[in-house]
């Protein structure tokens, strides 16, 4: 496969600091990400360390290291704690309002695809998808699907960017085999189940 044909990594995953971290070209930045993630679940998952209680308890030393800094720098004549205008602009709003709609919208299309258009073939992808999560979460609990996917986040990216030429061939390979797959199942089975089903919709 070319170069020409090469996508860039960096690009697909936005370009800002979220692609250089994930890409570990702000190094820094990737270590704190993964030592943090690790030492997290590492302390409510194996020292059992309570979620709540860890949120209070780094919110109670925020606030006292806030109260006696803003109280000393009353009494010694020194800056206030830099804090910036914490509040959520209504562009921000607007912009997750948008993200969220668009989300809702799609589950709901494939809803009414399900019960009202009763398209089998959906029904099949979303109940095998749902069958993938639930076996995947009966080993994993929910803390540790989520460290996992911040290892994955720094690792896949990084990996993909070095290598993706060989990896883009294997995945061609892949993608004709599962749809070579899917085309025999869908005329052995799949065509065959519908056809009665937009029978009785024509006889209603």
């Amino acid at each position: 496969m070319g170069d020409s044909r090469r996508i860039s990594v960096h690009h697909a995953l936005g370009g800002g600091s979220v692609a250089d971290v994930l890409l570990w070209k702000k190094w820094y930045g990737s270590s704190v990400v993964l030592v943090s993630a690790t030492a997290l679940w590492f302390l409510f998952e194996r020292a059992g360390y309570n979620l709540l209680s860890f949120i209070a308890n780094v919110l109670l030393l925020l606030v006292v290291i806030l109260f006696f800094w803003a109280k000393s720098a009353s009494l010694l004549n020194r800056p206030l704690p830099p804090l910036p205008d914490l509040e959520i602009s209504e562009e921000s709003v607007l912009k997750t309002a948008d993200v969220m709609q668009v989300w809702i919208n799609d589950a709901l299309s494939v809803a009414r695809d399900i019960a009202i258009g009763g398209n089998l073939k959906v029904f099949l992808k979303v109940a095998f998808g749902s069958w993938v999560i639930s076996c995947i979460g009966s080993f994993f609990n929910f803390l540790t699907l989520v460290y996992i996917g911040v290892l994955l986040s720094l690792s896949v990216p990084l990996f993909y960017d070095k290598y993706q030429d060989p990896i883009d061939e294997k995945l061609i390979i892949l993608q004709k085999n599962v749809q070579a797959q899917y085309t025999k199942i869908d005329d052995i089975i799949l065509s065959k189940i519908s056809k009665p089903l937009n029978k009785e919709k024509k006889t209603q």
